[in-house]
């Protein structure tokens, strides 16, 4: 393992610890927005080298030809790698990587970071970002409490402490989808099997009636392998986890019954996992907020995965696709983006696997793209990464083929597969209606 370092971050850098409790978005602020702020309250100009360009408007068009049954296809195909970090160069771009893929390349040298030209392709519907700006204008924390808040739009464009950038992450906007997909548990030794699962999710301004005060609402259920078909899942999560719980239940086929699952939060380990999941690090981080301090660290430049398009090419096979210490890396692209970094430190008397956990924010879409987790030692034990692709038909950025690395042995999970499934991954714009969300509906589905 990797002893935790002391890292200092450049002092031109905003530090913010977590106050007892945040004004809303100063109206002189809110002006900024879609000017020299964009309408998501990231920076619009790029950097002074414009290694990282202008935000233009996002990508919001196919590319020409494209049919949705084809799956996402990779707008920059074309492209080659500008250059590639490996275990023996990184040290030259050490401030702009994160500890988890310095220690990642450093384990498995066979791993590569293939570093390609910058695209700012994030892009929101045009109501989401009005949404956003009338949201800023009341949305406030208070101590971990979010107030004069409801989905959608981001509550906090520029956030000026940890508990508002994760209030971002965790409120991001999708709508609804549906989606099936694939993970792998994979070994150190390369060999795994695959996890099918399908997830139908809608968050709160989506269902009928609307449920603009809650976060969202969740029907997950397995289809491979054996032993887990039948297993679904129904979660029904608040916006403020201090207003009240995330309400679990789980169905059982072999039982054929529903029962309450108050565990599937925190450190719970997600069955088909091989314990190399957490509940609450899906989609980077999601949950309540409770059991950690948080901190902004503040915004830098890194390499980050991002456009990962080629992930997801339906020719790929996974058993192509896999390598020691994750997916070969080939398959991957990382690009120079500006990025919100968090600190979240467990709090005394609180329990979790994870002492502490570094998460790095798109500064673009408020969503997590890399990720750290420590141990109670205090070692560096988990990396995550989590590529971003843009929905170019549906205005939502999300992470696609997202990798758990234990840096101990070696193995790694890798969930959100697509690329052997026969029908396309994703179907957006969902709708939902409150009764097939409800505690009957899950036996319903789980006797069909």
């Amino acid at each position: 393992m990797i002893k935790t370092a002391v890292r200092t971050i450049a002092c031109a850098m905003m530090v913010a610890s977590v106050p007892m409790a945040s004004a809303e978005m100063a109206s002189n602020e809110l002006e900024r927005l879609g000017k020299d702020l964009t309408p998501n309250g990231a920076e619009m100009a790029g950097n002074a080298d414009g290694s990282i360009p202008a935000w233009t408007g996002g990508l919001t068009k196919p590319p020409a030809g494209w049919d949705p049954k084809q799956g996402y296809v990779d707008p920059f195909k074309d492209e080659k790698p500008l250059f590639t970090i490996t275990a023996q160069n990184a040290d030259q771009y050490k401030d702009k990587l994160s500890p988890g893929l310095i220690a990642m390349l450093k384990k498995f040298p066979n791993q590569s970071l293939p570093v390609y030209k910058t695209h700012r392709t994030f892009a929101h519907p045009p109501a989401v970002y009005a949404e956003t700006k009338a949201k800023a204008a009341k949305a406030k924390v208070n101590g971990i409490a979010i107030e004069n808040y409801d989905v959608p739009g981001t509550p906090f464009p520029v956030p000026k402490n940890g508990i508002e950038a994760m209030y971002n992450q965790t409120t991001k906007y999708f709508g609804g989808y549906k989606a099936c997909r694939d993970w792998l548990p994979v070994r150190g030794s390369g060999d795994y099997y695959k996890v099918g699962f399908c997830e139908h999710m809608v968050q709160g301004q989506n269902m009928e009636p609307s449920q603009g005060g809650n976060a969202f609402s969740f029907f997950g259920g397995y289809d491979a392998p054996a032993t887990l078909v039948g297993t679904i899942y129904l979660v029904r999560d608040p916006l403020d986890y201090t207003e009240g719980e995330r309400q679990a239940w789980i169905y059982n086929a072999g039982q054929r019954r529903v029962r309450r699952a108050p565990d599937l939060a925190y450190d719970n380990i997600d069955d088909g996992t091989e314990g190399m999941r957490t509940t609450d690090d899906y989609w980077g981080f999601h949950g309540a907020l409770d059991r950690y301090e948080w901190k902004l660290v503040g915004k830098k430049e890194m390499f980050i995965p991002y456009n990962a398009y080629k992930q997801m090419d339906p020719k790929l096979k996974y058993a192509d696709m896999v390598d020691k210490g994750g997916l070969k890396s080939d398959l991957m692209r990382y690009e120079l983006h500006r990025v919100w970094v968090v600190e979240a430190t467990l709090k005394q008397g609180m329990s979790h696997v994870l002492s502490k956990r570094t998460f790095y924010l798109d500064e673009d879409s408020h969503t997590i793209a890399l990720a750290e987790g420590y141990d109670g030692r205090g070692n560096l034990w988990r990396v995550y990464t989590y590529p971003l692709v843009q929905a170019y038909d549906a205005g939502v950025m999300f992470q696609t083929n997202f990798v758990t690395l234990d840096l101990t042995n070696g193995n790694y999970m890798v969930t959100a597969l697509q690329n052997e499934r026969s029908q396309p991954a994703y179907e957006w714009n969902i709708k939902g209606v409150a009764q097939d969300f409800a505690t009957d509906a899950i036996r319903r589905r789980g006797v069909r």
